[in-house]
């Protein structure tokens, strides 16, 4: 072979090379464009942009009235980006020992030196965490303002590396107030309660934020076609009273207390629209206090026992020729079914008493026998009249969790002959105390049953949305008869039957008083010798024209005590209290010529006074260029006396409420000390005295603290 045939193989084969690279190259390329393109494309740009979830803002959940119930704050967690571009070694240096300071003092958790020792290491070894949490809680947003004027993280993001990031926190401004009928949020949303009924509603939707990577591997937003704006959750109006709904978790506190019940709860209810004004769920805890740990108004459901009576009294009167001026022998209030003996509470029973008194004193004895003489051979249908009542179906109450009702029916498994006769005195059966009180609201609104509302409205910046109208689940439960007969009864049951206790002079209440035994399981009804019981008192007022239906049910009493008149019924009385105080329109109008004695008043400025009396329509004199005064009454008018003491006197502070005195003195450089509350009754400086300023001023007042 030639030199030259030699060279021309050698050139041919690096050529054949080079061609096969150029094939692969181009193969490759069009492997990528075509086949692989897309993804890598994909890749690239999640590496180079990236999708932003910009959260909602959570509406609030809203009392009736307005106020607040639950909230969204936000809340920052404080982080410090240990690389970032501008952060350089100088100012790290230069400034760690003044921030480790302050965050030491400001937190108090631990020593200015351990916090440089820590941000010092995490600097050293930024690589492996970089973003690195600087605060051990998170803190507020008061407290972020403070937090960015520290060293190094004032700087800003670039160059202090400082990072907080938002995260909202749902808070209650009540506290503990309706805490479980409001409910709780997770990751996920709502929990329970309203927060869980409503989730759909109050959570709005998140919006999208596209940020791309620049210099120094930091991200900043950039416009998109794939923005979208969150919008905002609705906020959600209750029917929730705040004032009623403390009241009623006080009265029930305080009682479960007094009787060391295991737990209880109470529902008030406005008659007319079914509107749950309040609703209060207490558990004792293991030290004796009571939390709101779960909702049993809604979703419990037990044996009612004598609240249950009335239902069957509709059922009597309804179905059988039964008067109330009927009479009944009770005999020694023993009844004898099969092995099972029935007694009334009262030691040698009631003897022959009519049908009216059977339900006032709330015979075991006499409701059975009726029941007996009207229903026996026709079991269905006294169970179909309790049907008709709707006990047999849940209230469709918008909060989760609502247990259904039962009530047996002839045939079904553990019918026998005992279930009737039970029944009829609120055993083998099982309702909520809501269930319970829908029935109790419905005979106080003229026989028509309405369903509980508890949501009213959907608001957007204060604005309904959606309102929700009260809706009707039966409208006559009853003939207009039998409603007559039975509200009659409900009302004997406070003026001379079992809840005689709660009689009072200035309302009418009407209800029924309910004392069950509560099964244990296998065991029955009694453990050896102990046996729990559940006392209720449900019914409404003013009996004359019902404006709230309330129920109270109280579960295990331990004192010895468990009446449904003595450990129920007070709390509703304690309720109903409260209710009839505040409201002015159950109050008839004062008739007169006009007052007979002018009211007393306090002394204090011309114009809080001059405003409340033509408030209250009562004639005051005009002051003459007076500021501060004290009153006098004459027989047509209340009179203004000048009080003018120049700033170096000690003024005359006695008739003064505690904040006018106060202002008075301390404006004046004086310090205030004071025993009691109300009206100033004497002060330890006499009035007129040359002021020492830093002096105290003792101030008696006319009430004492107990």
């Amino acid at each position: 072979m030639t030199i030259k045939n030699d060279i021309l193989i050698r050139i041919a084969i690096v050529y054949f090379v080079l061609l096969l690279v150029g094939v692969a190259i181009i193969v490759k390329i069009l492997t990528i464009q075509v086949v692989e393109g897309g993804e890598l494309r994909e890749k690239a740009k999640k590496i180079t942009y990236r999708d932003i979830i910009v959260e909602a803002n959570r509406g609030d959940i809203l009392a009736a009235d307005g106020r607040v119930l639950a909230t969204s704050i936000p809340y920052y967690e404080l982080r410090m980006d240990l690389r970032a571009a501008g952060l350089t070694d100088s100012i790290f240096k230069a400034n760690i020992d003044s921030l480790a300071i302050c965050l030491s003092k400001f937190f108090g958790d631990r020593s200015w030196y351990s916090y440089r020792s820590e941000l010092t290491n995490a600097r050293k070894y930024a690589k492996n965490k970089r973003y690195y949490p600087i605060a051990p809680r998170k803190v507020n947003y008061i407290e972020l303002k403070e937090i960015s004027k520290f060293p190094i993280l004032r700087f800003g993001p670039n160059k202090g590396g400082f990072i907080p990031v938002q995260v909202n926190r749902r808070i209650l401004p009540h506290k503990s107030l309706c805490a479980r009928t409001i409910g709780k949020v997770g990751e996920g949303g709502g929990r329970v309660g309203i927060e869980k009924a409503m989730d759909w509603a109050l959570r709005g939707k998140d919006g999208l934020r596209v940020h791309s990577r620049i210099p120094g591997n930091n991200w900043v937003e950039v416009k998109s076609m794939n923005k979208v704006e969150p919008e905002d959750g609705f906020d959600v109006l209750t029917t929730i009273d705040v004032q009623l709904q403390d009241v009623a978790e006080a009265a029930l506190r305080k009682h479960l207390a007094g009787h060391g019940a295991g737990h209880g709860c109470a529902i008030v209810m406005e008659v007319a629209t079914g509107d749950i004004k309040a609703i209060a769920n207490l558990r004792r805890n293991e030290d004796g206090t009571y939390d709101e740990v779960y909702n049993y108004a809604v979703g419990e459901s037990t044996e009612p026992g004598s609240t249950m009576k009335t239902a069957t009294l509709i059922a009597l009167l309804e179905e059988g020729n039964i008067n109330l001026n009927d009479t009944i022998d009770t005999g020694d209030g023993k009844l004898a079914l099969w092995d099972h003996v029935v007694s009334d509470s009262k030691i040698g029973g009631h003897g022959k008493i009519t049908v009216k008194e059977v339900f006032e004193v709330s015979s075991n004895v006499g409701v059975i026998k009726l029941v007996q003489k009207v229903f026996k051979g026709r079991e269905k249908d006294f169970v179909n009249k309790l049907y008709e009542l709707n006990l047999n179906k849940p209230t469709g109450f918008i909060i989760p969790g609502e247990v259904k009702p039962q009530i047996r029916y002839p045939g079904d498994k553990g019918w026998s002959g005992l279930s009737m006769p039970m029944m009829s005195i609120g055993y083998e059966v099982r309702l909520t105390p809501l269930q319970m009180l829908t029935f109790y609201n419905a005979i106080a609104n003229n026989g028509r049953m309405v369903k509980p509302r508890l949501v009213k409205a959907l608001l957007r910046h204060g604005q309904v949305v959606e309102s929700y109208s009260p809706e009707v689940i039966q409208s006559a439960i009853c003939s207009n008869s039998t409603l007559r007969k039975v509200r009659e009864v409900l009302e004997g049951v406070v003026e001379n039957g079992t809840a005689k206790n709660l009689r009072n002079p200035r309302y009418k209440i009407a209800g029924k008083t309910g004392t069950a035994q509560i099964a244990m399981g296998k065991s029955g009804y009694r453990k050896g010798n102990v046996i729990n019981y559940q006392a209720s008192f449900v019914g409404y007022f003013p009996a004359e024209d019902p404006k709230y239906s309330c129920i109270v049910v109280v579960n295990s009493p331990s004192n010895s005590v468990y009446y449904g008149n003595l450990v129920a019924g007070p709390i509703f009385k304690e309720i109903s209290d409260k209710v009839y105080a505040t409201s002015p329109e159950w109050f008839t109008e004062l008739k007169g010529d006009g007052l007979v004695e002018l009211p007393q008043s306090k002394s204090g400025h011309i114009s809080s006074l001059s405003y409340v009396f033509k408030e209250l329509d009562l004639p005051f004199k005009k002051a003459k260029s007076a500021s501060w005064v004290q009153t006098r009454r004459d027989s047509t008018q209340v009179v203004p006396i000048p009080l003018k003491y120049p700033k170096s006197l000690v003024p005359r502070v006695i008739g003064m409420g505690l904040r006018d005195a106060i202002f008075q003195l301390e404006s004046r450089g004086l310090k205030v000390a004071f025993n009691g509350y109300g009206t100033v009754r004497s002060q330890s400086v006499l009035p007129g005295s040359r002021v020492v300023k830093g002096s105290t001023v003792y101030l008696e007042m006319t009430k004492k603290f107990d």
